[in-house]
Protein backbone atom coordinates (compact mmCIF):
# COMPACT_ATOMS: atom_id res chain seq x y z
CA UNK A 1 0.00 0.00 0.00
CA UNK A 2 2.97 2.30 0.72
CA UNK A 3 4.62 1.32 -2.59
CA UNK A 4 1.40 2.34 -4.16
CA UNK A 5 1.18 5.61 -2.71
CA UNK A 6 4.34 6.54 -3.45
CA UNK A 7 4.34 5.53 -7.25
CA UNK A 8 1.51 7.68 -7.51
CA UNK A 9 3.15 10.54 -5.55
CA UNK A 10 6.22 10.28 -8.18
CA UNK A 11 3.97 10.20 -11.16
CA UNK A 12 2.41 13.23 -9.92
CA UNK A 13 6.06 15.16 -9.83
CA UNK A 14 6.63 13.87 -12.87
CA UNK A 15 3.01 15.30 -14.23
CA UNK A 16 3.56 18.73 -12.69
CA UNK A 17 7.29 18.94 -13.99
CA UNK A 18 5.96 18.45 -17.37
CA UNK A 19 2.74 20.91 -17.29
CA UNK A 20 5.50 23.51 -15.94
CA UNK A 21 7.82 22.85 -18.86
CA UNK A 22 5.17 23.02 -20.94
CA UNK A 23 4.12 26.83 -19.47
CA UNK A 24 7.28 27.58 -19.71
CA UNK A 25 7.52 26.37 -23.09
CA UNK A 26 4.50 28.23 -24.67
CA UNK A 27 5.21 30.99 -22.42
CA UNK A 28 8.35 31.76 -24.57
CA UNK A 29 6.48 31.03 -27.22
CA UNK A 30 3.94 33.50 -26.97
CA UNK A 31 6.97 36.20 -25.59
CA UNK A 32 9.30 35.55 -28.57
CA UNK A 33 5.94 35.87 -31.30
CA UNK A 34 5.34 39.22 -29.57
CA UNK A 35 8.45 40.55 -29.09
CA UNK A 36 9.21 39.51 -32.65
CA UNK A 37 6.25 40.78 -34.20
CA UNK A 38 6.77 44.28 -31.92
CA UNK A 39 10.40 44.23 -33.46
CA UNK A 40 8.94 43.51 -37.05
CA UNK A 41 6.85 46.48 -36.70
CA UNK A 42 9.26 48.92 -36.01
CA UNK A 43 10.51 48.85 -39.63
CA UNK A 44 8.73 51.58 -41.04
CA UNK A 45 8.42 52.16 -44.91
CA UNK A 46 10.75 55.29 -45.98
CA UNK A 47 8.70 58.17 -47.12
CA UNK A 48 9.34 59.23 -51.07
CA UNK A 49 10.51 62.63 -50.90
CA UNK A 50 8.26 64.88 -53.15
CA UNK A 51 10.38 67.08 -55.52
CA UNK A 52 9.76 70.81 -55.65
CA UNK A 53 6.95 70.66 -58.44
CA UNK A 54 4.88 67.96 -56.17
CA UNK A 55 5.21 65.24 -58.21
CA UNK A 56 6.74 61.85 -56.69
CA UNK A 57 10.07 61.43 -57.72
CA UNK A 58 9.61 57.42 -58.02
CA UNK A 59 6.26 57.10 -59.83
CA UNK A 60 7.48 53.50 -60.75
CA UNK A 61 4.70 51.06 -60.05
CA UNK A 62 5.79 47.92 -57.87
CA UNK A 63 4.63 44.38 -58.70
CA UNK A 64 2.53 42.58 -55.16
CA UNK A 65 3.34 39.21 -53.95
CA UNK A 66 0.49 36.97 -52.94
CA UNK A 67 2.52 34.39 -51.36
CA UNK A 68 2.42 31.65 -53.68
CA UNK A 69 4.59 32.47 -57.00
CA UNK A 70 8.51 33.41 -57.06
CA UNK A 71 9.11 36.45 -54.87
CA UNK A 72 12.49 38.19 -55.50
CA UNK A 73 13.95 40.66 -53.24
CA UNK A 74 16.68 43.35 -53.57
CA UNK A 75 19.23 43.59 -51.43
CA UNK A 76 21.19 46.85 -51.68
CA UNK A 77 24.39 48.01 -49.51
CA UNK A 78 25.18 51.65 -49.58
CA UNK A 79 27.93 53.44 -48.38
CA UNK A 80 26.43 56.77 -47.18
CA UNK A 81 30.13 58.14 -45.66
CA UNK A 82 30.10 61.98 -46.83
CA UNK A 83 26.33 62.29 -47.74
CA UNK A 84 24.30 65.41 -45.92
CA UNK A 85 21.04 64.20 -44.31
CA UNK A 86 18.53 63.53 -47.18
CA UNK A 87 20.78 62.62 -49.68
CA UNK A 88 20.50 58.69 -51.51
CA UNK A 89 24.14 57.09 -51.75
CA UNK A 90 25.12 55.01 -54.55
CA UNK A 91 24.61 51.40 -54.45
CA UNK A 92 27.66 49.97 -53.04
CA UNK A 93 26.47 46.00 -53.56
CA UNK A 94 23.95 45.06 -55.37
CA UNK A 95 21.90 41.41 -55.14
CA UNK A 96 19.03 39.83 -55.75
CA UNK A 97 17.50 37.09 -53.55
CA UNK A 98 14.96 35.13 -55.26
CA UNK A 99 12.53 32.35 -53.18
CA UNK A 100 10.50 29.57 -54.62
CA UNK A 101 7.64 28.87 -52.16
CA UNK A 102 6.80 25.40 -53.60
CA UNK A 103 10.31 23.96 -54.21
CA UNK A 104 12.07 26.03 -51.13
CA UNK A 105 15.07 26.54 -53.59
CA UNK A 106 16.26 30.32 -53.06
CA UNK A 107 19.38 31.78 -55.50
CA UNK A 108 21.72 34.37 -54.75
CA UNK A 109 22.42 36.96 -57.71
CA UNK A 110 24.99 39.48 -57.97
CA UNK A 111 24.46 42.28 -59.79
CA UNK A 112 27.78 43.99 -61.43
CA UNK A 113 27.72 47.72 -60.06
CA UNK A 114 29.08 49.29 -63.24
CA UNK A 115 26.35 47.52 -65.64
CA UNK A 116 25.35 49.45 -68.57
CA UNK A 117 21.39 49.84 -68.82
CA UNK A 118 18.93 52.13 -69.58
CA UNK A 119 17.22 53.58 -66.69
CA UNK A 120 13.61 54.92 -67.02
CA UNK A 121 13.24 58.74 -67.59
CA UNK A 122 17.12 59.13 -67.24
CA UNK A 123 18.62 57.48 -70.45
CA UNK A 124 21.53 55.14 -69.93
CA UNK A 125 23.81 55.10 -67.27
CA UNK A 126 25.72 52.33 -64.49
CA UNK A 127 22.81 50.45 -62.59
CA UNK A 128 24.59 51.38 -59.13
CA UNK A 129 23.15 55.31 -60.04
CA UNK A 130 19.15 54.14 -60.23
CA UNK A 131 18.99 54.66 -56.34
CA UNK A 132 20.26 58.16 -56.72
CA UNK A 133 18.02 59.02 -59.49
CA UNK A 134 15.12 57.67 -58.81
CA UNK A 135 14.67 55.89 -55.13
CA UNK A 136 14.22 52.32 -54.46
CA UNK A 137 11.14 52.29 -56.65
CA UNK A 138 12.99 52.75 -59.49
CA UNK A 139 16.28 50.32 -58.53
CA UNK A 140 14.18 47.88 -58.21
CA UNK A 141 12.67 48.49 -61.23
CA UNK A 142 16.34 48.91 -63.62
CA UNK A 143 17.29 46.04 -61.63
CA UNK A 144 14.14 43.59 -62.66
CA UNK A 145 14.80 44.66 -66.16
CA UNK A 146 18.08 43.50 -66.51
CA UNK A 147 17.12 40.32 -65.09
CA UNK A 148 13.84 39.79 -66.48
CA UNK A 149 12.33 39.58 -62.85
CA UNK A 150 9.50 41.39 -60.90
CA UNK A 151 10.61 42.40 -58.35
CA UNK A 152 8.64 43.00 -55.08
CA UNK A 153 10.40 44.28 -52.46
CA UNK A 154 13.44 45.81 -51.07
CA UNK A 155 15.71 45.76 -48.03
CA UNK A 156 18.90 48.70 -47.84
CA UNK A 157 21.42 48.87 -45.23
CA UNK A 158 24.67 50.47 -44.82
CA UNK A 159 28.01 49.42 -43.61
CA UNK A 160 26.95 50.10 -39.78
CA UNK A 161 24.06 47.64 -40.36
CA UNK A 162 26.07 44.39 -41.73
CA UNK A 163 28.27 44.85 -38.72
CA UNK A 164 25.68 45.15 -36.60
CA UNK A 165 23.85 41.87 -37.77
CA UNK A 166 27.12 39.67 -38.06
CA UNK A 167 28.06 40.68 -34.83
CA UNK A 168 24.42 39.92 -33.35
CA UNK A 169 24.41 36.36 -34.33
CA UNK A 170 28.01 36.00 -33.08
CA UNK A 171 29.95 36.29 -35.88
CA UNK A 172 30.83 33.88 -38.78
CA UNK A 173 33.77 31.18 -38.79
CA UNK A 174 35.22 31.20 -42.74
CA UNK A 175 38.03 30.70 -44.62
CA UNK A 176 39.62 34.20 -46.07
CA UNK A 177 41.45 33.23 -48.63
CA UNK A 178 44.44 35.02 -49.31
CA UNK A 179 45.75 38.15 -46.89
CA UNK A 180 43.90 41.58 -47.84
CA UNK A 181 44.68 44.80 -47.57
CA UNK A 182 43.55 48.41 -48.06
CA UNK A 183 44.03 51.76 -46.36
CA UNK A 184 41.18 54.25 -46.35
CA UNK A 185 42.21 57.48 -45.88
CA UNK A 186 38.36 58.74 -45.11
CA UNK A 187 36.48 59.01 -41.55
CA UNK A 188 40.06 58.58 -39.70
CA UNK A 189 40.97 54.96 -41.40
CA UNK A 190 37.91 53.46 -39.62
CA UNK A 191 37.10 51.42 -42.76
CA UNK A 192 40.95 50.25 -43.05
CA UNK A 193 40.87 46.58 -44.67
CA UNK A 194 43.45 44.20 -42.86
CA UNK A 195 43.05 40.67 -43.20
CA UNK A 196 45.08 37.60 -43.13
CA UNK A 197 44.88 34.12 -45.12
CA UNK A 198 43.16 31.42 -43.18
CA UNK A 199 39.95 30.18 -41.46
CA UNK A 200 38.93 32.43 -38.43
CA UNK A 201 36.06 33.99 -36.63
CA UNK A 202 34.88 37.09 -38.58
CA UNK A 203 33.42 39.56 -36.28
CA UNK A 204 31.10 42.41 -37.83
CA UNK A 205 34.08 44.77 -38.49
CA UNK A 206 36.11 41.95 -40.31
CA UNK A 207 33.29 40.48 -42.35
CA UNK A 208 32.70 44.16 -43.25
CA UNK A 209 36.25 44.04 -44.49
CA UNK A 210 35.94 40.69 -46.36
CA UNK A 211 32.77 41.51 -48.80
CA UNK A 212 34.46 45.23 -49.39
CA UNK A 213 38.08 44.15 -50.52
CA UNK A 214 38.38 44.83 -54.36
CA UNK A 215 41.51 45.59 -54.62
CA UNK A 216 43.11 42.84 -56.71
CA UNK A 217 43.31 41.75 -60.41
CA UNK A 218 39.36 40.69 -61.02
CA UNK A 219 38.34 43.77 -58.75
CA UNK A 220 34.53 43.80 -58.90
CA UNK A 221 34.19 40.28 -60.02
CA UNK A 222 35.66 38.65 -57.38
CA UNK A 223 34.52 40.67 -54.67
CA UNK A 224 30.91 39.92 -55.47
CA UNK A 225 31.51 36.73 -55.33
CA UNK A 226 33.18 36.95 -52.01
CA UNK A 227 29.81 38.76 -51.32
CA UNK A 228 28.07 35.26 -52.62
CA UNK A 229 29.96 33.25 -50.05
CA UNK A 230 29.53 34.89 -47.43
CA UNK A 231 25.88 35.96 -47.12
CA UNK A 232 25.34 31.74 -47.91
CA UNK A 233 27.34 31.68 -44.61
CA UNK A 234 25.43 34.17 -42.59
CA UNK A 235 22.24 33.00 -44.23
CA UNK A 236 22.94 29.36 -42.72
CA UNK A 237 23.67 30.85 -39.10
CA UNK A 238 20.77 32.63 -39.28
CA UNK A 239 18.89 29.38 -39.76
CA UNK A 240 20.14 28.07 -36.91
CA UNK A 241 17.65 27.25 -33.78
CA UNK A 242 19.59 29.52 -31.53
CA UNK A 243 19.85 32.61 -33.79
CA UNK A 244 15.81 31.73 -34.84
CA UNK A 245 15.64 32.24 -30.89
CA UNK A 246 17.28 35.55 -30.76
CA UNK A 247 15.37 36.75 -33.60
CA UNK A 248 13.74 39.54 -31.98
CA UNK A 249 17.62 40.60 -30.36
CA UNK A 250 18.99 40.51 -33.88
CA UNK A 251 16.09 42.19 -35.71
CA UNK A 252 16.12 45.39 -32.93
CA UNK A 253 20.01 45.48 -33.38
CA UNK A 254 19.75 45.85 -37.26
CA UNK A 255 16.60 47.87 -36.96
CA UNK A 256 18.30 51.65 -37.28
CA UNK A 257 20.29 50.36 -40.04
CA UNK A 258 17.81 49.22 -42.40
CA UNK A 259 14.95 50.51 -44.97
CA UNK A 260 12.48 48.46 -46.96
CA UNK A 261 9.25 48.33 -47.89
CA UNK A 262 7.50 45.02 -46.22
CA UNK A 263 4.93 45.16 -44.16
CA UNK A 264 4.98 42.72 -40.75
CA UNK A 265 3.11 39.67 -42.44
CA UNK A 266 5.27 40.34 -45.36
CA UNK A 267 8.30 39.67 -42.99
CA UNK A 268 6.56 36.71 -40.98
CA UNK A 269 5.76 35.27 -44.19
CA UNK A 270 9.26 35.52 -45.82
CA UNK A 271 10.75 35.02 -42.73
CA UNK A 272 9.06 31.44 -42.36
CA UNK A 273 9.88 30.99 -46.36
CA UNK A 274 13.38 31.46 -45.55
CA UNK A 275 13.98 29.43 -42.59
CA UNK A 276 12.99 26.41 -44.68
CA UNK A 277 14.36 27.53 -47.82
CA UNK A 278 18.01 25.82 -48.95
CA UNK A 279 20.43 28.01 -51.04
CA UNK A 280 20.26 26.19 -54.27
CA UNK A 281 22.77 28.95 -56.59
CA UNK A 282 24.17 31.50 -56.91
CA UNK A 283 25.87 33.43 -59.50
CA UNK A 284 27.06 36.78 -60.94
CA UNK A 285 25.35 39.01 -63.66
CA UNK A 286 25.65 39.27 -66.13
CA UNK A 287 28.27 35.81 -66.36
CA UNK A 288 31.29 36.51 -67.77
CA UNK A 289 30.32 35.19 -71.32
CA UNK A 290 27.67 37.49 -71.65
CA UNK A 291 30.11 41.12 -70.79
CA UNK A 292 30.45 43.36 -73.70
CA UNK A 293 33.49 45.94 -72.24
CA UNK A 294 32.33 49.57 -72.91
CA UNK A 295 33.60 52.97 -72.86
CA UNK A 296 31.51 56.06 -72.10
CA UNK A 297 32.79 59.13 -71.71
CA UNK A 298 36.11 57.46 -71.76
CA UNK A 299 35.33 55.72 -68.95
CA UNK A 300 35.19 51.99 -69.29
CA UNK A 301 31.58 50.38 -68.10
CA UNK A 302 30.19 46.54 -68.77
CA UNK A 303 27.81 45.89 -70.92
CA UNK A 304 25.38 43.38 -71.74
CA UNK A 305 25.96 41.48 -75.01
CA UNK A 306 22.25 40.03 -75.58
CA UNK A 307 18.96 40.89 -73.19
CA UNK A 308 17.24 38.00 -73.94
CA UNK A 309 20.35 35.61 -73.90
CA UNK A 310 20.54 37.15 -70.63
CA UNK A 311 16.96 36.62 -69.18
CA UNK A 312 17.07 32.92 -70.50
CA UNK A 313 20.25 32.27 -68.49
CA UNK A 314 18.45 33.39 -65.44
CA UNK A 315 15.06 31.34 -65.72
CA UNK A 316 17.77 28.54 -66.74
CA UNK A 317 19.34 29.11 -63.38
CA UNK A 318 16.24 29.56 -60.71
CA UNK A 319 15.54 25.73 -62.39
CA UNK A 320 18.82 24.52 -61.18
CA UNK A 321 19.82 23.23 -58.07
CA UNK A 322 23.79 23.02 -56.88
CA UNK A 323 23.46 20.65 -53.75
CA UNK A 324 21.92 18.08 -55.87
CA UNK A 325 24.65 15.77 -57.19
CA UNK A 326 25.50 15.67 -61.04
CA UNK A 327 24.65 11.65 -61.75
CA UNK A 328 27.69 10.08 -62.78
CA UNK A 329 28.12 9.50 -66.71
CA UNK A 330 28.91 5.78 -65.93
CA UNK A 331 25.95 4.09 -64.01
CA UNK A 332 27.33 1.45 -61.58
CA UNK A 333 24.96 -1.98 -61.47
CA UNK A 334 22.93 -2.26 -58.30
CA UNK A 335 25.20 -5.04 -57.42
CA UNK A 336 28.11 -3.19 -56.89
CA UNK A 337 30.23 -4.74 -60.31
CA UNK A 338 31.97 -2.87 -62.50
CA UNK A 339 30.88 -2.43 -66.23
CA UNK A 340 34.97 -2.27 -66.98
CA UNK A 341 35.78 -5.12 -69.33
CA UNK A 342 38.49 -7.12 -67.78
CA UNK A 343 41.84 -7.21 -69.33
Amino acid sequence: MQNKSKAKKTWKWILISILVIIVAVVGYAIYWSVGVYNALDNFKDPVVEATPNGTSETPVPIPEWEGTERVNILLLGGDARGLDEGQKARSDSIMVASFDPVTKKAHLLSVLRDTYVEIEGHGHGRINTALTLGDYPLAMKTVGDLLGLDIQYYVYTDFEGFKALVDTIGGIDFYVEKDMHYTDNGDQNRYDIDLKEGFQHLDGDKALQYVRFRHDAMSDFTRTERQRNFLKAVAKELQSTWNILQMKKILESVQPYVDMNMSVNDMLKLGQLGVKSHVAGTTQVPPMELIAEDRVGGASVIAVKDEDELHEYIQELLQSDETIPVPSETPVPSDGSSNTPSE
